[in-house]
């Protein structure tokens, strides 16, 4: 997909700054028309800088190198950027961007002078945590009923059963990195022509987006022993979930979708599932597992969840592509994709990240630090 930016009266900037949300790739280009010339490219070739990459075979600089065949790949994490230094001033009259659409929603565009410029921060920590083991237990649905549940997936802890608590959990072993993270995170499994499969990608990032700054100034530390569960694994069809979501690695022009979707070859598949980050306050848990959380309205937390968490959005990316007719979830099809979290972060380790990572908008990494 190719955004551009509204045209505007020419702007004269040394530095270019796009801020994006949830962008993977993309490619920029800076113009500048005249009344007797045709466009001129101001950005390509230029030095860049970004947030973050993926890898070292996706740097910024592919961003504006001219070559459609190249681009650059961030982090997975709201909001990302580029920035690319013109050298001088210049006036523009548009900028373009290509970006894959499954993973970019919308854009900023600043203009500033050599060193100085805007800032755009990321409020975020996270956890590595594979796959550890299945079983059909949920200890959160279905607390003390082995074999009640569909089967899951579960991820951190590598002793979740149906018997888990908070007790046995914070003193349990866990895969994650970091090891302070002593939280299990489960899913229900995938099949592909009704064998299991487990995805080779699973990071659980805590981000402050989704709010406005002054409500992530305010953001407080998950509480022990929270339990939330995200997604609608009653789901009859696309339309009851709006959100867990399915994408293609490195193929944005398939697009997203609350069912599966057909990754080409030598792709992957992903879900993303963004968990509640409004808390009631005082229920570490709810009948219904949801009630006690909430989504933003408008930037803010409700008046009934006025307390702002961190955002938890689970990505996991499975070794499979191709037409998902043989794929189902446990739960059944990919609408019903849905999250269990149950929080046994060491209380102190929690307030730290918040203090240190969200409160100030500093993108920390696994040890939760900037």
């Amino acid at each position: 997909m190719e955004g551009s930016a509204p045209h505007f009266h020419p702007i004269r900037l040394v530095t270019l700054v796009v801020a994006l949300a949830a962008v993977l790739t993309t490619y920029l280009v800076a113009t500048s028309t005249t009344s007797s010339a045709a466009e001129t490219l101001l950005s390509q070739g230029r030095p860049a800088l970004a947030s973050s990459v993926e890898s070292g075979a996706f740097p910024a600089g592919a961003a504006v190198d001219g070559n459609n065949g190249t681009r650059w790949g961030s982090a997975f994490g709201d909001p990302q950027w580029l920035q690319v230094d013109l050298g001088s001033s210049q006036a523009f009259t548009r900028v373009q961007l290509g970006w894959e659409a499954a993973y970019a929603r919308e854009f900023q565009v600043y203009g500033g002078t050599a060193g100085g410029g805007p800032i755009v921060r990321v409020a975020e920590f996270l956890a590595d945590c594979p796959f550890s083991h299945r079983l059909p237990d949920d200890p959160i649905i279905f607390p003390g009923m082995p074999g009640a549940s569909h089967m899951h997936s579960f991820f951190g802890s590598t002793t979740v059963n149906a018997h888990t608590t908070i007790d046995t959990l914070k003193n349990a072993p866990t895969n994650c990195n970091p090891a302070e993270d002593k939280s299990s995170y489960w899913v229900p499994t995938l099949y592909v022509n009704n064998q299991p499969v487990e995805p080779t990608g699973t990071t659980f990032y805590y981000l402050g987006e989704g709010v406005r700054d002054e409500v992530i100034a305010t953001t407080q530390p998950l509480p022990f022993g929270l339990r939330i569960v995200a997604g609608n694994a009653k789901a009859a069809g696309p339309n009851d979930n709006t959100i867990s979501r399915w994408s293609c690695l490195h193929a944005g022009h398939v697009g997203s979708s609350h069912d599966f979707v057909n990754c080409p070859a030598g792709t992957m598949l992903e879900s993303y599932l963004d968990f509640p980050q409004c808390w009631n306050g005082h229920d570490l848990d709810s009948p219904d597992h949801k009630s006690h959380m909430a989504y933003p309205v408008n930037g803010g937390c409700p008046s009934t969840h006025p307390v702002p968490v961190p955002k938890l959005r689970q990505v996991l990316r499975y070794p499979v592509n191709g037409n998902p007719a043989n794929f189902r979830l446990a739960s059944g099809g990919g609408f019903t994709m849905h999250g269990d979290f149950f929080n046994a972060w060491p209380v102190e380790e929690m307030a730290r990240r918040v203090h240190d990572c969200i409160r100030p908008i500093i993108k920390c990494g696994a040890n939760g630090r900037p």
